[in-house]
Formats: structure tokens, sequence, C-alpha cells
């Protein structure tokens, strides 16, 4: 399942990812092959050229990298066929970089042209709602899973600005959870301060309540504070980035004696203003030098060119990462995923016999 570019990863071995979001993963040529059958006119004709429109090579801020969903979200959104198509590929795609679990994560809204205010990317209104919208990727999911011989699960999100649509989208994480959906999420721009918005307490209490899992974009670009909202207020178990929870040391020992997981998305983190622009002074490094609980994650490999083993090749050139350590992180990644705890206890044994370690080692 490795790329065909293996000779050259620095960790060959089975992945797990965690944090990716699948309308930041969809292909380059999808986008063309799709809007030339709906019809829709792009900004450039080719691969090529529309690349340099999506990629972010320099560091900018979040603001700007949201602003590229607006170039080719609407070619692919409202499409029954498109929408089940990006699923498969994605499996696809990960399957090739070696990754035998993953969790992409989207919003159900933004791909929706029915039943759904405002609809979004100056779509025509349609027949596809937010709940149709579900159950097509998890359709392209399985066809994927079963193709490729990986496992793929997905998370909902939230979105900060748009609280109207939360308590719907904890109410599709209810009835799809036994069909491939594994936890909601908080999305979108942090530097809205509304992660304490009631409509999204509400959601995430109705989580808790109905034993969704929750996981919480939280101190990407904002302070420790809204990581510290993430975990006390919306009770989550995973973070989202999270890399400044390094600025508040209370709170850091607090979630690393928790054993909080971080997903950690490195090259993206560069990239959106989150972080240092020089690798070597990355938060990343203080989580590995306190043996954090951690994930290494693509986020949005369309806009950043990048695949997870051109992260994997990142932090083995800049921070010193070894084959033991991705281990680690791939373990530790496996432990804290949303699967079901007999899944979760074959995904460990899986990589532990990949690993060449006994069940019963520590991580």
């Amino acid at each position: 399942m490795a790329e065909s570019n293996s000779r050259q990863a620095v960790f060959d071995k089975p992945k797990v990812e965690l944090h990716v979001h699948l309308d930041g993963a969809i292909r380059l040529e999808t986008i063309l092959d799709v809007a030339k059958r709906r019809n829709i006119p792009l900004p450039a004709q080719n691969a090529k050229n529309l690349q340099k429109m999506f990629t972010m090579e320099e560091p900018g801020t979040l603001t700007e990298f949201l602003k590229k969903f607006d170039i080719y979200m609407g070619v692919i959104a409202g499409d029954r066929e498109a929408i089940k198509r990006i699923a498969f590929e994605f499996v696809e795609t990960k399957a090739k970089e070696g990754v035998i679990y993953v969790e992409t994560r989207y919003s159900p809204h933004f791909l929706a042209n029915c039943m759904v205010n405002p609809i979004s990317w100056n779509q025509t209104p349609g027949d596809v709602t937010p709940d149709d919208v579900v159950n097509l990727v998890n359709q392209g999911l399985r066809e994927g899973e079963q193709a490729f011989n990986i496992k793929a699960r997905s998370i909902l999100c939230c979105m900060r600005h748009m609280p109207s649509w939360s308590n719907e989208v904890v109410e599709l994480c209810k009835k799809y959870r036994g069909d491939g959906v594994v936890a909601i999420d908080l999305a979108g721009d942090e530097s809205m301060d509304c992660i304490s918005n009631q409509a999204h307490r509400e959601a995430f209490e109705e989580a808790v309540r109905s034993d969704i899992h929750r996981t919480v974009h939280a101190g990407e670009v904002g302070p420790a504070s809204v990581v510290k909202e993430a975990v006390e207020v919306l009770k989550a178990e995973r973070i989202g980035h999270g890399y400044h929870t390094i600025d508040d040391p209370v709170l850091y020992r607090q979630l690393l004696k928790q054993d909080m997981h971080f997903e950690v998305c490195p090259v993206s983190s560069r990239l959106t203003g989150g972080c240092p622009a020089d690798f070597t002074k990355h938060p990343l490094l203080r989580f590995k030098k306190d043996k954090a609980n951690y994930s290494l994650n693509t986020d949005d490999p369309l806009i950043f060119n990048s695949t997870l083993n051109s992260d994997y090749k990142v932090v083995t050139k800049y921070m010193g990462f070894t084959e033991e350590e991705f281990k680690r992180v791939n373990l530790k990644s496996a432990q804290s995923s949303f699967l079901p705890e007999k899944e979760k206890k074959d995904l460990l044994n899986h990589l532990h016999e990949a690993y060449g370690m006994v069940e019963s080692s520590r991580f």
C-alpha cells in the first residue's frame, strides 16, 4: 500500500492519520473533470495552473487559507456523483501513502444545496441535503475500504461562523454513528470568538449525552485559552492542532497528565500562520521532547501540495524524527482513534506486528 516512491519514504511502515479534511484533499484532476461535466467555469483549465491558485507556498494567515476553498468547492458541492467520488478517491490516495486507518472530516452543510441556509459557494438550490451528503460520503468511503483494504471513518464538523448548523450536525452524528461516522468536530476560522456560543455548546453537550466522540480545532492560531475552553466547555477528547497550549504551562502540564491527544499538522501550521516559519522552532518539538500524545497529519493536502510521506520527511529533516518516534506516534494515534474498543485493539495489534513489537510493549 505504500506510495510508488516508497524507497524514498522515511517511514514505509503502516500509518494512522486522524486529522485530514475531505474537502481539502480532493484531486486536481477530479475538480477539472467534474467542472467540465457540470459546465462550471474555473479560473484555470489545467492542473498545473489550477495548482498554483490553490497552493499556499509561503506562510500566510488562516483566513487566507480558508479563502482557497472558494475557488473550487462550488464544483463538487451539490453533485451526488462528485461527493461520492471524492470520498472513494480519498481512500485510494491514503492507501497509496501507506495509511491503514484514517479519520477524515468535513462539514455536510458545505457540500449540500438543499435544506441548508445559507447555501454555500453560490450554488443553485437543488436536492442534495446534508443528510444526503453524509450518506454519499459513507458510500464512497465504504467502497474505497473494500477496494483498497484500509479502514476509513469520518468526523462531521460544526462551523464556528454557522452555529445554526450545529444541532443538525450532532443529530447526523447520532444517525450515522453505526455507519462510518465516529465523532463531531468544531472547525473554521479560529480568530472568531465563538467557541462558547450557546448553539455549539448545546450540540457538544448532546454529543456527550449520546456518547459521540468529540474533537475541536483549538490553539492553531488562537491562544491557549481557546484550548482550555475546548476541553472544559466542549469536553473535547482530542485537540485539533493545539500548538499554543504550550503558552500556558499550567494547562499544558494538565493536558500532558491527562494524556490529551493533539492532532498535529506540521506543514499546515507553518503555512496558515499558526506556528513559526522556521520548522526548528515548531511547538511539535516540545511535544516530541515531552513524549506527548500526538499524531502527524496532512490537514489539507490539496492546498499544501503535500502527502503524509512528505510531511514525515519534513519532521525528519528539521526536527530529528526517528523510526522509533514514528512508531510511537502511530501507536498513540491508533490508541487515540475514535474506533470502538475491539476495532481499536485489532488496529493496535496490526501495528505491533508490522513494527516487530510484542503486544504488551509500552508506548
